[in-house]
């Protein structure tokens, strides 16, 4: 049966489709990313080498002392804590970098290694992604599942090897639903 086009109560007749990925920008290298996640690490290491030299000397010695070396994560954290000032200081730097990181990806998708290269978080469809999507979905979810004793260690190799890809997203990319384009 064909219902006639001015029927009021026929349902509306409108094209449904998938929303496709944006194509009309430019991806960022695997290079690029490479470049601003080292540049990341670097900004959040850097502030504690003082504190880590100082407890270097304590760590050795429990281990040649024949006795088990604070190894543990908890155990570093406390002897570098025990180092003071150094310490300290670092932690106060990093607290900073925290403050300026949230600043750089609420305006503009933006870590401080992706402003230095030029690349930016969006939307899969070229939106803005806003700081909860980029903070919960992006790291906080990657995170947690990389603490899975084994399959965390898994988890971060398989992540990090998407970017091979042709679509080059790493799994956070699609958990997120998003992309890293040039600025």
């Amino acid at each position: 049966m064909v219902t006639p086009t001015n029927n009021l109560y026929a349902p509306p007749k409108s094209a449904v489709a998938d929303v496709a990925e944006n194509d009309d920008v430019e991806r960022a290298t695997r290079g690029s990313r490479f470049g601003a996640k080292f540049i990341d690490g670097l900004c959040w290491t850097v502030p504690f080498i003082p504190a880590y030299l100082m407890a270097w000397p304590t760590l050795i010695s429990g281990a040649k002392a024949g006795g088990r070396p604070n190894i543990g994560i908890i155990g570093v954290w406390a002897t570098l804590a025990g180092t003071g000032t150094a310490f300290y200081i670092g932690a106060l730097i990093v607290l900073c970098l925290i403050v300026v990181t949230a600043v750089l990806v609420h305006r503009n998708g933006q870590t401080i290694g992706k402003k230095c290269l030029g690349i930016k978080i969006v939307r899969a469809d070229g939106s803005p992604a806003t700081l909860a999507r980029i903070f919960w979905l992006r790291y906080f979810v990657t995170t947690l599942l990389s603490l899975v004793p084994a399959l965390g260690t898994l988890y971060v190799l398989v992540d990090i090897l998407f970017i091979f890809g042709k679509p080059q997203r790493c799994i956070h990319d699609y958990i997120a639903d998003t992309i890293v384009v040039k600025a």
